[in-house]
């Protein structure tokens, strides 16, 4: 009869989970610390744990949207554009807007310059109309 193993088997299993976790909780506070985007995937990835694991642990997941929430808060209580510096960027956008039409309206008629000059080196010149003289049914018609 074997021995039973399960004891050695679920202290193994139980030392993975927590030493996962403990790679979850120092990665969280480094992605923090390095002011990186806080998701469940790049903490997955920075942790080398699977995404999986991390949505069965909901703490980890609570402390991680409140931080990436806090993170938002933080960065949108930032200072506000003035209005004359607002003004300024619309009407830069404005200018290179029209620089823009300009430089799409010569490229088009480039194009057409191009598309047209490979037209014209592509098409076989017509054969021109043979003269009466010219054609072969001509010595018949003087002769009657």
């Amino acid at each position: 009869m074997r021995a039973d193993n399960t004891k050695h088997l679920l202290v193994a299993a139980q030392q993975r989970s927590d030493d996962a976790r403990h790679r979850a909780e120092r990665a969280l506070e480094q992605l923090i610390a390095d002011q990186r985007p806080l998701t469940v995937s790049g903490l997955a990835r920075a942790a080398g744990v699977a995404r999986s694991w991390l949505y069965t642990q909901p703490d980890l997941l609570d402390q991680l949207q409140r931080r990436a929430s806090n993170k938002t808060t933080l960065s949108t209580s930032t200072t506000r554009a003035s209005d004359s510096s607002l003004q300024r960027r619309l009407e830069l956008a404005h200018q290179r807007i029209s620089q823009q039409a300009e430089q799409i309206t010569q490229l088009r008629a480039a194009l057409a310059r191009a598309h047209g000059d490979l037209r014209a080196a592509t098409i076989t010149p017509r054969k021109l109309d043979r003269s009466p003289s010219e054609s072969p049914g001509h010595d018949l018609a003087s002769t009657t």
